[in-house]
Parts: C-alpha cells; sequence; structure tokens
C-alpha cells in the first residue's frame, strides 16, 4: 500500500469535541477517532481523518463530546442488590447489623450474578467502561462480565472469618489461584487481590498475603483508614496505624490500591510518599457514612495518584461516575478552602486515566490514544442543562447528567447505542430486581417477628 494511501477501519467517529485525557493534549474541537481491530486510531482534525481513512461506517456527533470510558476503580457490583437496604446509618452498625446478616442469608452465586449484571447495565448506561469489584463469589461475576463485555479487575474476597465464599484467609487464598488459572487468558478480566481492611485481617493473614503475592504477581485492594474508629482501633490493639502495620508486612507499593484513605495525618503522609501507592477516593460512600473526607487536593500537590471510585450500590446509592465526579470536585473545594482545588479536567482524569493507571491498565485504557483499546464514551452536551458549552470538561463535571451518555464502547464493540443498552434486557433486569427485593423482604419480616 502506498505511504499516503488510507486504510480500512470498522468506524469513523467525528466528534464536536475530543478530549484525550492525554496530558500532552488538550481538548480538541472538530476532531476524530477510528475504530480499527478493537484499538483506536487518530485523533485527528476531522478533514485529516476523512483523507487518512476508508470507514465501513461513519458516526457523525455534531453535539457530542467524546472521551475515554470512565474507570470506577472500587465497586461491589453484587451487592447492587442491596440498594437502599439499610440506610442512614453508621459504617459498622451498617455492617455489622445489617449487611453482613443480609448476606449470610441471601448470598450464593446466583445472587451475586444477578446483582453483578444489574450493576454492569448501570454502569454501562453511565458511561462506565471498565470497573474493580471487590465481593464475594467473584466466579459468577466473572461470567457476567465475559457476557456482558465489561472491563473488569476482580478483587477476590480475603478476610479472616467464614464467609459464603470462603472458610477462612488462605481457603481464599487457594481459591484466587484457582480463578487466577481460569481468567489468565481472558481480554477483559484482570484479578487482584482483595482483602477487607485491617481491622478484619490480621498479622499472620498480612503474611501469607504477602508472600501469595509474590508468587502469583497480582495487586492488591483493600479498605483502609476509611473511618476514625478503624485507625483508633489499631491504636489499641496494635500500638500503630492501620497504614503503618501494613507497610511493616511488606505490602505497600506502586500495586497497591487504598480505598477511602479518609484519615490521613503526616506519618500517613510520610508512607504514602515513600511507597507510591495508589489511592481511590469513593465521596459520595464516605458522606452517606460520615467516614470522613480525604485529603484530596493535598495529596494532588504531592503528586499522588488519585482515582476515582463509587463504592457499591447499597452506601453510595448509585454506580454513576459522572454524579461521583462532580461530588468529589466540590467536596474537594470545601475540604480544601480552596475554589481552585481539583478543577474540572484534573476530575475527569481521576475518572479516565489516573483510574486506569491505579489499576495497571493505564497503558492500555483511560486514554483516547492511537494504539489503545477502544473504550470510549460519547456524551451529549445538546441539552438546556449543558447549554451554552463554553468548556467542554466543565460542562461536563458541572452540569451534565449520566442519562446525556449516549455512545459506548468497550474493546470496539458498541454497549450503548443512541441511550439503548445493547444485548441485555432492561425490563427482565428489573424484574428479577423486583423479585429479589421480595424474598430480602419476606426473610426479614421473618427475622423481626420471631
Amino acid at each position: 500500500m502506498p505511504p499516503d494511501a488510507p486504510f480500512d477501519v470498522e468506524l469513523l467517529i467525528e466528534a464536536r469535541w475530543v478530549l484525550p485525557m492525554s496530558e500532552d493534549l488538550p481538548t480538541l474541537a472538530d476532531h476524530a477517532v477510528a475504530i480499527r481491530a478493537g484499538r483506536l486510531l487518530g485523533p485527528w482534525p476531522i478533514a485529516i481523518a476523512r483523507q487518512r481513512v476508508n470507514a465501513q461506517r461513519v458516526l457523525r456527533l455534531d453535539h457530542h463530546a467524546l472521551l475515554p470510558g470512565l474507570v470506577n476503580a472500587h465497586n461491589h457490583a453484587g451487592m447492587s442488590l442491596m440498594r437502599g437496604f439499610a440506610d442512614d446509618l453508621p459504617l459498622m452498625t451498617w455492617l455489622n447489623e445489617h449487611i453482613w446478616p443480609a448476606e449470610a442469608a441471601h448470598i450464593n452465586p446466583g445472587f451475586v450474578a444477578d446483582g453483578t449484571r444489574l450493576a454492569i447495565a448501570e454502569m454501562l448506561r453511565s458511561g462506565t467502561t471498565t470497573f474493580a469489584d471487590m465481593y464475594l463469589a467473584p466466579e459468577a461475576a466473572a461470567d457476567v462480565i465475559g457476557e456482558t463485555g465489561i472491563r473488569s479487575q476482580l478483587c477476590t474476597p480475603l478476610i479472616d472469618f467464614p464467609t459464603p465464599w470462603a472458610e477462612d484467609f488462605g481457603t481464599g487464598l487457594a481459591r484466587t489461584e484457582a480463578l487466577v488459572a481460569r481468567c489468565q487468558d481472558h481480554p477483559l478480566i484482570g484479578l487482584a487481590f482483595g482483602p477487607h481492611a485491617p481491622y478484619t485481617v490480621g498479622d499472620d493473614s498480612l503474611k501469607r498475603l504477602r508472600e501469595a503475592r509474590e508468587r502469583l504477581d497480582l495487586p492488591i485492594q483493600m479498605h483502609v483508614h476509611e473511618t476514625a474508629d478503624e485507625v483508633e482501633q489499631s491504636l489499641r490493639e496494635h500500638g500503630k496505624r492501620p497504614l503503618r502495620r501494613l507497610f511493616e508486612a511488606g505490602l505497600l507499593d506502586a500495586r497497591f490500591q487504598a480505598v477511602h484513605m479518609t484519615q490521613i495525618d503526616d506519618e500517613d503522609l510520610a508512607i504514602i510518599a515513600e511507597t507510591g501507592i495508589q489511592l481511590v477516593h469513593c465521596p459520595q460512600s464516605n458522606l452517606k457514612l460520615a467516614s470522613g473526607f480525604c485529603p484530596v487536593e493535598r495529596l494532588r500537590a504531592m503528586g499522588v495518584n488519585i482515582a476515582l471510585g463509587t463504592d457499591g450500590a447499597a452506601s453510595n446509592n448509585d454506580l454513576d461516575m459522572f454524579d461521583e465526579m462532580r461530588c468529589a470536585a466540590l467536596l474537594a473545594k470545601g475540604v480544601s478552602g480552596d475554589a481552585a482545588a481539583l478543577p474540572a479536567m484534573a476530575t475527569l482524569a481521576m475518572a479516565t486515566r489516573d483510574g486506569a493507571h491505579a489499576l495497571g491498565l493505564g497503558k492500555r485504557v483511560g486514554q483516547l490514544r492511537e494504539g489503545y483499546e477502544a473504550d470510549l464514551i460519547a456524551v451529549d452536551l445538546d441539552e438546556l442543562n449543558t447549554q451554552p458549552v463554553h468548556h467542554p470538561a466543565s460542562a461536563i463535571v458541572y452540569a451534565m447528567n449520566s442519562r446525556q451518555v449516549s455512545h459506548v464502547w468497550v474493546a470496539g464493540r458498541p454497549k450503548l447505542v443512541e441511550g439503548e443498552l445493547c444485548d441485555i434486557d432492561v425490563q427482565e433486569l428489573k424484574r428479577m430486581a423486583a423479585a429479589r427485593q421480595r424474598a430480602m423482604s419476606h426473610t426479614r419480616q421473618q427475622g423481626e417477628a420471631q
């Protein structure tokens, strides 16, 4: 083929704006990207794109912004069936008296599969193309991920006491190893260890976790410093803060994903700087459970990479990353006392490029760059609430709602077209959710009657 001859692509997408989310590229007006064999080409100015490619199909989006698919860096997808089950309670009351008893009564692979399917539909509808999941029965979640075609990091649930998934921590490690063997060649699924929290994992288990990590070479995602009570309990029992325990256990490095981190002092900051751990910020869940505030702007000033997550629908109560972005941006300003804190483009980076980096996917997704996997979304900014559009990033973070997501692609495959989910039966999902709600309500009523 002559050097200047156009090349064949499956799809050319021409948009009013393209937000590549690459540090070297600003927002681009009237640009296009192409999809070929599940990967991205471009971006180019539209006139140049038309010369560069022969497209089987051209999608013209005159009022839209194209951006990378959103990365929800922390979720408990199977818990979507517990949305609204136990609201307006502090974390430990919520866990000990409501969530863990409900899990003991209801959790099985079928429940987790149904909850995960509901969660994935919600996430795809609202522009999320990658999510990190930490929940029971990850084998069932893996099956649903394979069916729906979303990208995921599955964090296997590791905890010292018995759960519906594993009898103890050691059993959980063995099941993790089996799941790694099963999913190692899956193009959309990565695995991580998911130890619940320092207060549910003892020192012996932390040692076993370090040994397993060295053997399996997996990242670790863990709830850390979620509440002040957690830190105080650790000081009483161990004489040190939880992050210090994890540091001394040899677990903290650039592949450790610390979720929440609402309680941070100078000692913690020094450990974070030394180890280069990833932080996952879940502002709405933290606010709803009154857990505290992650000092995002102070951490950003140190160069710490911070991703964004929704947490589960049982404590949020939605999986809408656009909602999460707005909350994160506003909260950062309020906590820091600086209206310039966490500007719109930095907030978008947390939900795309920085989230991908935190999950170890930064060279594959999270940016619209040539050769990256074609995980991208289009958002329609031609709505009253986003008019006029002076700055697309500002409109997306501060004014847009997720119903304006019009198109979603994962690995080049369409998952949402003109606002309608592909290959997902929404009405069947609603019927399933209603049936699960009735069953949980019946069990609760029986318990209250005894």
